[in-house]
């Protein structure tokens, strides 16, 4: 387990519920037969909408470079069928509750929506590519905060995750909190492009060694980041934070991790130019404690179990229900 990359705890919930901006379950009812993928309780999914959540995620994986191949695809669409099914069985559930929402929370997450548009006129057209109008976003936000409400009460206010199952479970993943060695430094950048002519090149190599110079004259380091460095950290003093190996350049990480904190480099050049590089925190390889990573930890492990509870949830609706499925052919 990688705990800087845990989700909020309903972060999962509403990926399981595949809750997101698609078309409303049942607006194909007036479709023709064939273009249905499934019927729940007597409620149509209808292709374009299987179509449209596939396209999205697969959209998604594709930022990410994975270009799944064809049997990938083919359990993709599957797999979006399902998350629509149990979506749809999720919703029916909480209006068999008696679930309301109230128009102020839906009014929120519109604005929240908005907000994320230079203007309305963006937003507008944002709709419009998805093909979708403001009143069929009320219409899913309305649903969505309704599963919400319905998970919540059915399972979110029951898991919890006591001090032993943390422990006990820190205790026997001990490798998932190794950090490894990382070191804090500063630079100063004098750019130039690799393809430069010599002459470029010698002006920039001239740059930084009168920049060394007034280092070695005992001027701040961070002071002629701020006024001569040409990367974007100048303004912060040339500080690059903390990192560790393969996050730099090889040239640049080569020398930092030879340094000791407090030590000037020579110059050191990389496909971005020129730099001079100050170490000024070190910290070992080592194991994260337990008080370090408890809260956390108990987010993950409760994440675990809305995962698993859900899933039963569903299965359970699932054998309550009347669903037929229509696999698109080919």
């Amino acid at each position: 387990m990688h705990t800087e990359r845990l989700i909020p705890f309903w972060g999962l919930m509403i990926v399981l519920a595949l809750i997101t901006l698609a078309s409303p379950a049942g607006a194909g009812e007036s479709q023709s037969a064939e273009q249905k993928v499934a019927v729940v309780n007597g409620t149509v999914i209808n292709q374009a909408e299987l179509d449209s959540e596939t396209n999205r995620y697969l959209d998604r994986l594709q930022r990410t470079g994975r270009l799944p191949n064809d049997l990938e695809r083919s359990q993709i669409r599957k797999q979006v069928l399902e998350n629509l099914i149990a979506r749809e069985l999720l919703y029916q559930e909480s209006q068999k509750k008696g679930i309301k929402v109230d128009q102020k929370e839906i009014d929120a997450q519109l604005t929240e929506l908005k907000g994320r548009f230079s203007s309305e006129a963006e937003f507008k057209n944002g709709l419009s590519t998805m093909n979708l109008t403001e009143a069929d976003l009320r219409f899913q936000f309305e649903r969505d905060l309704a599963i919400r409400k319905l998970l919540d009460d059915q399972i979110g206010g029951k898991i919890a995750v006591s001090e032993k199952e943390s422990k006990t479970y820190y205790d026997s993943n001990l490798e998932s909190f190794k950090k490894p060695e990382q070191v804090r430094a500063s630079h100063i950048l004098i750019k130039v492009d690799p393809g430069a002519d010599e002459a470029k090149k010698a002006a920039a190599r001239t740059k930084i060694e009168s920049l060394q110079t007034k280092l070695n004259k005992g001027e701040d380091f961070g002071a002629l980041a701020k006024e001569y460095s040409e990367g974007p950290s100048g303004p912060k003093g040339g500080d690059l934070g903390f990192f560790g190996r393969g996050q730099m350049v090889k040239p640049f990480e080569e020398t930092a991790f030879t340094m000791k904190p407090g030590q000037v480099s020579e110059m050191v050049e990389t496909k971005f130019g020129y730099h001079l590089i100050m170490v000024t925190d070190r910290t070992p390889e080592g194991t994260l404690s337990y008080e370090e990573v408890k809260d956390r930890l108990e987010q993950y492990l409760k994440q675990q179990k809305v995962q698993e509870s859900i899933a039963e949830y569903v299965e359970t609706l699932k054998g309550k229900a009347k669903i037929e499925r229509f696999p698109k052919e080919g």
